[in-house]
């Protein structure tokens, strides 16, 4: 017999060693960490995801944090509108605690407080520069 016919004898003889086979229950394991998988999957899934992210930020900042100029900016504002907020509640709120009827006016905004019924008091803010107004109604 040539060398051939024994191994292609041998291979048949392999295969019909292994032709049982042992089957088990397919049991679903998450890849992504954000759902109960691995952990250490996570940097590879974000890797990934930013090689395909096709998204340019048009501000030019692409994700750079605010300058410190800008943020004092933003806290200087948010101070000012704090203290003319309370100087408006002040002028709004009698000694006892509850609102008085009438119209407060600032620059940009009227804010005007009616009674509509004892106890129930209307408040209705107004944009002086566009004229939009919102109301809402408080039982004091």
């Amino acid at each position: 017999m040539s060398r051939l016919s024994l191994a292609f004898i041998g291979l048949i003889s392999l295969s019909g060693v292994s032709a049982t086979s042992y089957a088990s229950e397919l049991v679903y394991v998450p890849v992504n960490p954000s759902f109960g998988g691995n952990p250490l999957n996570g940097p590879v899934l974000l890797n990934q995801a930013n090689a395909q992210n096709k998204f340019t930020d048009k501000s030019g900042s692409s994700g750079s944090a605010q300058s410190t100029l800008t943020q004092f900016n933003s806290m200087l504002q948010s101070a000012i509108l704090s203290r003319v907020s309370s100087a408006v509640t002040s002028s709004i709120v009698g000694t006892d605690g509850k609102l008085t009827p009438g119209t407060v006016e600032t620059t940009d905004f009227t804010i005007s407080i009616v009674n509509l019924s004892p106890g129930l008091l209307q408040i209705t803010t107004t944009d002086k520069t566009t004229g939009q107004s919102t109301s809402f109604q408080i039982n004091q």
